[in-house]
């Protein structure tokens, strides 16, 4: 596969998690307070519906990109391990800027 077509896959992947991280810090840090301490439950309806879908979006987009940028399986199970953590998305972001690096070099 050429470098050019590993980055586009690379650059959908990230703009994915950095989409399902933010919607996930969102939830947890705007949307739950207003529900709890505010009264307003709706805003945890919307967000949480956004957030599932880059969630399900994510998950769903992490197995080709794996297959395709030929992830080991200690890398896809921290791509997967970081969505279920609120700032995993952006730890992982730096092993992608990494690979990407990578890629860019040769």
């Amino acid at each position: 596969m050429k470098e050019e077509q590993k980055l586009k896959i690379l650059n959908r992947f990230r703009i994915v998690s950095i989409s399902e991280g933010i919607s996930f810090l969102v939830l947890m840090f705007i949307a739950m307070p207003l529900k709890w301490i505010f009264g307003m439950p709706a805003m945890v309806t919307y967000v949480g519906w956004a957030h599932g879908l880059l969630f399900i979006l994510y998950v769903l987009v992490v197995f080709p990109t794996s297959r395709k940028l030929r992830w080991d399986f200690k890398t896809t199970l921290m791509a997967l391990f970081a969505s279920i953590l609120p700032f995993g998305p952006f730890l992982f972001d730096r092993k992608l800027k990494n690979q990407q690096n990578l890629i860019l070099k040769s």
